[in-house]
């Protein structure tokens, strides 16, 4: 039997009163692979901690199959966790660390049939008389899951339970972990700061930060369809090119974002969401242009959707399969010092007085996010760090992926062609604007 998990403004705070974990919500079906992504001290381990009962729960309530549980003993959840660090009994053989959760459980019982049925789903009957340590880092664990799943519990939870291994192993236990849950259907929230991860293995994936979720939503449509800044730059290998845009929309003339000494024009006529960005006429905005999303090629090859721009080549990444170019087209690239941190920094509060009416309250709901503004568009200052020592010039402002058929070099001037209908703008506090939200707020709430 597998276990439906629910989160309801569950909050976790620390008795010097640091908010880890900050009213979330999610629920999670029976049966689903859930992934909890976010930066290292963003609070998704906790929240993994609650679900098992290992962390008191401070506000909101957990529910297991609609049932309060909050304080339902750990032992009595039918849950089995699988750790960052393994956690097995050096005094026991493999056979044994799988074995000790089925003893525990019913003392009288014969735990060898489960024990040798799970080492056959993992591959490990040839490990099962060794200690931990005569096994590698992979080795060691496949017993750890093996003991999560000799239990047969309603519910896994994985802490980062491949970060401590490398980069090849990494890969074949994220591809055996998926065939696993998969097989057998058993509701799996998974905790990781990689994001290739979170991609690979997730039904959906749930972006935290600050202990705020950002976004949760299936992994195509959280990369396709970033709410803010914060979630479009963690997603997605390279990095999302974030620059610097003013909205440009005469009466008269076509739309256009500048972005400094060139200028992105949107084709005619415009698609709903480009007619949406008039409302940011003379605002400074941050343009999103994920590397596929630009083509190296001339004017005459754009298709009805691509306008064009041209770049200096800085840096070429061969890759083998592919080649990561960095040009430098005369933009601003937006700032954003925290962006990796686990939580927004402080920012000076500026009072302002309260407007009344619809455009008071919208003005209020643009500036007040509960984690913070996830990126504001001011002049670098001292504290921001040390401007760059003379001589040390940063790799272009945009990375284009393309394959190693172009003989790219230093200096060369390429023509670039830019699909406006992959173009992503962030309004100054970060959140999406084009494409549109799916939800448009209500101003009378």
């Amino acid at each position: 039997m597998t276990r439906a998990i629910s989160l309801h403004d569950v909050s976790k705070v620390h008795a010097r009163g640091d908010r880890v974990v900050d009213r979330l919500s999610l629920d999670v079906a029976p049966g689903e692979f859930l992934v909890l992504l976010g930066p290292s001290g963003c609070g998704k381990s906790t929240v993994l901690r609650m679900i098992a009962g290992l962390e008191d729960i401070t506000e909101g309530e957990l529910r297991l199959d609609g049932g309060y549980a909050n304080d339902l003993a750990p032992s009595d959840r039918d849950i089995a966790m699988v750790f960052q660090n393994f956690a097995l009994y050096p005094n026991m053989t493999g056979r044994d660390n799988i074995g000790f959760p089925l003893r525990i459980e019913a003392p009288g019982a014969d735990p060898g049939p489960r024990v040798d049925a799970t080492a056959r789903m993992l591959g490990i009957e040839d490990l099962l008389d060794r200690f931990p340590g005569q096994l590698s880092g992979g080795e060691r664990q496949r017993v750890a899951m093996g003991r999560a799943i000799a239990r047969h519990p309603s519910a896994f939870l994985m802490d980062e339970p491949l970060s401590n291994l490398d980069a090849k192993l990494r890969n074949h236990l994220r591809a055996e972990i998926s065939r696993l849950t998969r097989e057998l259907g058993v509701t799996t929230v998974y905790v990781t700061h990689d994001q290739a991860e979170a991609m690979s293995l997730g039904d959906r994936v749930a972006v935290l930060r600050g202990g705020v979720l950002q976004q949760v939503g299936a992994p195509r449509s959280v990369y396709a369809l970033p709410r803010n800044v914060f979630v479009a730059a963690f997603i997605g290998t390279p990095r999302i090119n974030l620059l610097r845009g003013l909205v440009l929309a005469p009466l008269d003339g076509a739309m256009t974002i500048s972005l400094g000494k060139q200028a992105l024009r949107l084709p005619e006529p415009l698609s709903p969401d480009h007619k949406l960005l008039r409302v940011q006429q003379g605002r400074e905005v941050i343009v999103g242009l994920r590397s596929e999303a630009v083509r190296i090629a001339t004017p005459a090859e754009a298709r009805p959707e691509e306008t064009h721009i041209t770049g200096l080549v800085e840096h070429v990444e061969f890759q083998g399969h592919e080649v990561l170019v960095h040009f430098n087209t005369g933009s601003r690239s937006a700032l954003v010092p925290d962006l990796e941190a686990p939580r927004p920094l402080p920012r000076p509060s500026r009072r302002r007085r309260r407007e009344g009416g619809v455009l008071g309250r919208l003005r209020e709901r643009a500036g007040s996010l509960r984690a913070g503004p996830v990126v504001v568009l001011d002049e670098p200052s001292e504290q921001d760090g040390p401007p760059a020592p003379a001589g040390h010039r940063p790799l272009g402002d945009l990375v284009v992926r393309t394959t190693p058929d172009f003989d790219l070099r230093y200096g060369m001037q390429v023509p670039l062609l830019v699909d406006t209908g992959h173009v992503f703008v962030f309004d100054q506090h970060g959140d999406r604007v084009s494409p549109a939200p799916a939800r448009l707020p209500d101003l009378e709430e």
